[in-house]
């Protein structure tokens, strides 16, 4: 048992590690540009479930808020977190929770977490719009046209992507007894 926790903690470490590399992958579409790192928290959710998956995610918003430059761009530090796009970064962490509660409710199918991520992609872009309103003083149709809709649809498909990779990998993970 202790050994189990154990093994799955250093896997969360692991993972918080991977959406560090994942959050340095810019990828530039205009008008926005976005990162790899929604991705890979959504991975880790629909991997390690609500306990280890918001473990990891928690870890890495952590490492970041201490300094660590593991958010976009090689940034870290709390005045990240306090700036316009915090909100973003900490709405992974509620996101990351849904995810890992929604298929450990409703079952690990592609279906299931295909709308798991879907729904935690409108929890972090709401969360961070209402953020990036509060941080950047905006108006609300400014926040929302400026820090969620050109976001909506390259997130939903990292959802989707996110959904069936990490159902697939889960399921190879728990067959072969590493999870």
């Amino acid at each position: 048992m202790r050994n189990e926790r154990l093994k799955m903690m250093i896997v969360a470490a692991l993972f918080a590690a991977i959406i560090a590399v994942s959050a340095q992958i810019i990828i530039n579409i205009p008008p926005v540009p976005f990162t790899l790192m929604t991705i890979a928290v959504m991975l880790t959710a629909t991997i390690l479930g609500t306990k280890y998956g918001t473990l990891a995610v928690a870890v890495y918003v952590l490492m970041g808020v201490i300094g660590i430059p593991v958010f976009a761009g090689m940034k870290g530090g709390f005045g990240i977190v306090l700036g316009p796009t915090g909100g973003y970064i900490v709405a992974i962490i509620p996101a990351a929770l849904f995810v890992g509660w929604y298929l450990e409710n409703f079952g690990h199918t592609k279906v299931h977490a295909i709308i798991a991520n879907m729904i935690a992609v409108f929890i972090i872009l709401l969360l961070g719009s209402i953020w990036l309103k509060v941080a950047a003083d905006l108006p609300w149709n400014g926040a929302f046209k400026g820090g969620m809709i050109p976001f909506i649809l390259p997130d939903l498909v990292k959802a989707i992507v996110a959904a069936i990779l990490g159902i697939l990998i889960r399921n190879r993970l728990v067959t072969a007894k590493l999870i």
